[in-house]
């Protein structure tokens, strides 16, 4: 009843009136209004018609008529604004720039703009990268990693920028078909989510980064332990080719979910291991290990089980003794991940509660440059590769991220707002009105692979390339170069520095020499268990040894 009586309530009416204006023409007195009414009726009523089997926009897909209204909005942006149009609680210039970004990027629009820049360069935080004199010239954009570590029998070539992790089941079958044929197109990776690898996934042939969160799916029993045989069956899928424990995410790290029953449909089960109806529940930590050391064991051994493929961890920094017992445990071990991804706390698409949005999770800059430092101190750094996510968009985004460390950058909002989403904030009810975040089949079929496919792919070309021309204009080759002192930032009080004064390069070695630099080293390392997550000093010691 809400599919016909709201979203195509217009084209009903419209259809209606075409029919109604010429029989009231000929019984009212005002003829000539009729007649108008009638003509205009048809006009918009094969306006709807035509909205229902065009493949471009999504909205009117699912809004036929009505929907033009919304990009007439998106070029005037009047105060009001329908739930399916956009939402006014996140726009802010962040949200309006990035999808106006994005949407020329995958259209193959000009995304250049005139009369400068839009920020007041001199009000709040201002960053920027330096240029150079002598400009370089790069004729390979297309920018790629290795990943995989001294254990590691099957490294992966892998593009520096990628999907961030969005599971099947949070976004629809189409968009997973979109984003993972994108993916296939420009020969870069695409991040299952923990959701497990679904035949969305599969279909395309898209390289995979199987996410395996504490719920296991895709490879746990009937009790929702991990299962060997059901790992092993997926892992060692050609399509997959590095795969990640879930730790913690960005939108709501310690919090765990639950995908209730009713929106337990016989695919999303099958792609998860899961009866269908039944709650699907990711418990807030993991049960196959329960310390630092208990992880690293982890990693080696999906590494053995998936023939030797890269295998990593994804987490959201929080008490930083913990971060550093997993790196103490890697000395002790002798066991090193292939990669680390940092999820900073202002990342995630998916909803969460508000405190854990605003509140929760250390923000990408800090994370990556305290997990990149810890490396380094530990001559590390060279055995493991580092990936970032938390509101990437732009490749300025990028570079400020790869000088703090990253090897490569994920992205999940660019390429959701590449197939067509337009942050209605939506997603958590069913009702996204672009068929990106939805299990609705009458929603979703507005999304057309075929067409956004193509856009997800043409984001990420000309990404680098825009990525390439910032390393040109600052002399630069590779991603690699860039370091803390080409990226430039004015605070609040107007003093310019350098992200090489704010965030300083660690002495390779330093922590195994008991050089302690900083003081979340000096409070957290001696705190840090490498046998247990919990911290050696007493909690009350912590504001003391902070002041120190």
């Amino acid at each position: 009843m809400h599919f016909f009586l709201l979203r195509y309530s217009a084209l009903w009416l419209c259809a209606a009136l075409s029919v109604a204006a010429p029989i009231l023409a000929q019984l009212d007195t005002l003829r000539e209004f009729w007649w108008a009414i009638s003509v205009l009726a048809w006009l918009l009523t094969i306006l709807g018609m035509h909205d229902l089997i065009q493949t471009r926009h999504a909205t009117m897909r699912n809004y036929p008529v009505i929907g033009h209204i919304r990009y007439l909005l998106e070029k005037s942006r009047p105060a009001i604004r329908q739930y399916f149009f956009e939402s006014d609680t996140d726009e802010t210039p962040f949200s309006r720039e990035s999808r106006s970004l994005v949407y020329q990027r995958a259209k193959e629009e000009i995304d250049k703009r005139p009369f400068g820049t839009l920020q007041d360069v001199y009000n709040d935080r201002y960053e920027w990268i330096n240029h150079s004199l002598a400009p370089s010239k790069i004729v390979d954009q297309n920018f790629r990693i290795t990943v995989g570590g001294p254990d590691c029998k099957q490294p992966v070539s892998l593009s520096v920028l990628n999907i961030s992790a969005m599971s099947f089941g949070a976004l629809s079958a189409n968009a997973i078909l979109s984003l993972n044929t994108g993916a296939k197109i420009g020969n870069f990776a695409h991040d299952t989510g923990e959701g497990g690898i679904s035949t969305y996934h599969r279909t395309p042939g898209g390289d995979l980064i199987w996410n395996i969160g504490s719920g296991y799916f895709g490879c746990r029993d009937a009790q929702g332990h991990f299962s060997e045989d059901h790992f092993v069956a997926n892992a060692n899928l050609p399509q997959v080719r590095m795969i990640e424990i879930k730790l913690s995410q960005g939108a709501k790290p310690g919090h765990g979910g639950i995908l209730p029953g009713s929106k337990v449909t016989a695919e999303i089960a099958l792609a998860r291991g899961v009866k269908i109806g039944e709650d699907c529940n990711s418990p807030a930590a993991h049960s196959e290990f329960s310390t630092p050391v208990g992880l690293l064991q982890f990693v080696q051994r999906l590494r053995r089980l998936s023939g030797g493929k890269p295998v990593g961890f994804k987490l959201c920094i929080g008490h930083p003794w913990e971060w550093f017992a997993i790196a103490k445990a890697m000395v002790l071990t002798g066991i090193t991940p292939d990669f680390i991804v940092v999820d900073g706390g202002e990342g995630g698409t998916g909803a969460a509660p508000i405190e854990f949005v605003d509140h929760v999770g250390t923000p990408l800059r800090e994370a990556l440059y305290l997990v990149h430092s810890t490396l380094v101190g530990l001559n590390l750094r060279d055995r493991i590769k580092i990936g970032a996510s938390g509101k990437i968009v732009s490749s300025f985004d990028m570079a400020r991220v790869l000088a703090l460390g990253a090897d490569w950058c994920n992205s999940a909002r660019a390429f959701m707002f590449a197939i067509g989403c337009i942050q209605a904030q939506q997603c958590h009810t069913g009702n996204c009105p672009t068929g990106v975040a939805t299990q609705d089949t009458d929603r979703q079929r507005a999304l057309v692979p075929n067409d956004k496919a193509p856009r997800v792919a043409n984001f990420h070309r000309n990404t680098l390339h825009a990525l390439a021309e910032l390393l040109q204009a600052a002399g630069l080759h590779h991603p690699d170069s860039l370091h803390t002192h080409h990226i430039a930032v004015r605070t609040p009080g107007c003093d310019v520095t350098l992200l090489s004064t704010i965030y300083p390069e660690l002495t390779p070695g330093c922590l195994l020499t008991g050089e302690l630099p900083s003081k979340v080293f000096r409070m957290g390392w001696p705190m840090a268990n490498p046998e247990s997550f919990t911290a050696i000093a007493a909690i009350d010691q912590e504001s003391a040894a902070m002041t120190a």
